[in-house]
């Protein structure tokens, strides 16, 4: 793929990266809305109120707006959770994360789902470059929430036999599901039962078990 002069945003002016992050939020919220193969470049033009040459300054291309769609949601959905990342090498630290997510469900009323998840579901099978793209961003996740679990372990709170890796991925896939559940039935049950469930396992490979 052919990259733009200012792709890169770190070489940007402060009015160009204003102006670029103002396009990619507009064209993040077309595609989450829309899906990704309904808007066009002309879409997100007329939304941002843009010229032509405005996005193609930016922008080569759709694809390359894309990948720019990938790092906004990924920010979008990862940055709030820092703090609570910060604290997951205690129990409590686990559940205040279950119940972020739980409630932050019930604030969009069960709509729309993961951002990052609905941008899989539609470029994975389609653009192996977004599909490889959005696995890291999982990856990134993933990495959140291992560090507290690599903390439990290395303070002894996790049996010697417990992979904080594996439980890592046992927590965002499960947090995964429920959402896709959570959503369908517009309701936050799948989604804590999920939860509930992922945390039990965290918990049987505690050396103190938690109530």
């Amino acid at each position: 793929m052919t990259r733009s002069r200012t792709s890169d945003p770190a070489g940007l002016t402060p009015k160009g990266q204003r102006t670029r992050a103002h396009i990619v939020a507009v064209a993040a919220d077309l595609m989450f809305e829309n899906s990704v193969a309904q808007t066009t470049i002309e879409d997100v033009r007329i939304a941002a109120g843009v010229s032509n040459s405005q996005i193609y300054h930016y922008f080569s291309d759709k694809s390359e707006l894309i990948r720019a769609v990938i790092d906004h949601q990924t920010d979008a959905v990862l940055e709030p959770q820092q703090p609570i990342f910060s604290r997951l090498d205690t129990w409590e630290g686990l559940r205040d994360w279950r119940d972020y997510a739980v409630n932050h469900q019930k604030e969009l009323n069960c709509r729309g789902g993961c951002p990052i998840a609905s941008l899989s579901g539609q470029l994975a099978e389609t653009d192996d470059a977004a599909r490889l793209q959005l696995a890291l961003s999982f990856r990134r996740w993933s990495a959140g929430l291992r560090s507290g679990l690599l903390a439990m372990a290395e303070r002894g709170v996790l049996a010697a036999d417990a992979d904080p890796e594996q439980l890592a991925v046992v927590l965002l896939t499960s947090l995964q599901g429920g959402l896709l559940l959570t959503q369908l039935e517009r309701d936050v049950t799948p989604l804590e039962t999920a939860l509930d469930a992922a945390l039990e396992h965290v918990r049987r490979r505690m050396t103190t078990v938690p109530a």
